[in-house]
């Protein structure tokens, strides 16, 4: 299980990278992160995060019907967040990197 402390800062780029695949809404959302073993991310969680994205326009929303119930808002990404995206995705390259460096050529005792 990943910690949620660590969840925290990842969930956007994640919830991004869903989005900028295609259109989609919040309990697609939720599901396509646990197929890819994100399992103890609530709906609770991620709406919050979807309206932050929408405020700072890296993804934009549109109400449509549902075949199932009541309208679906849908989100796609934005030429902002296809930026903010391949941001994170650079700064996530570089973490990975250093934690693999520390732990795998370098700090004290990490056998």
């Amino acid at each position: 299980m990943i910690p949620s402390q660590m969840l925290k800062g990842i969930l956007e780029g994640c919830i991004l990278k869903i989005i900028s695949s295609k259109e989609t809404y919040g309990y697609e959302i939720s599901e396509e992160l646990k197929k890819y073993g994100f399992s103890k991310i609530s709906e609770g969680t991620i709406y919050p995060l979807l309206l932050r994205l929408e405020k700072n326009n890296f993804i934009v929303a549109e109400y449509r019907e549902s075949s199932s119930g009541p309208k679906r808002k849908y989100f796609s990404i934005t030429a902002e967040g296809i930026r903010e995206l391949n941001d994170f995705y650079l700064s996530w390259q570089e973490m990975c990197c250093a934690i693999n460096t520390l732990f795998y050529s370098g700090g004290a005792d990490n056998e």
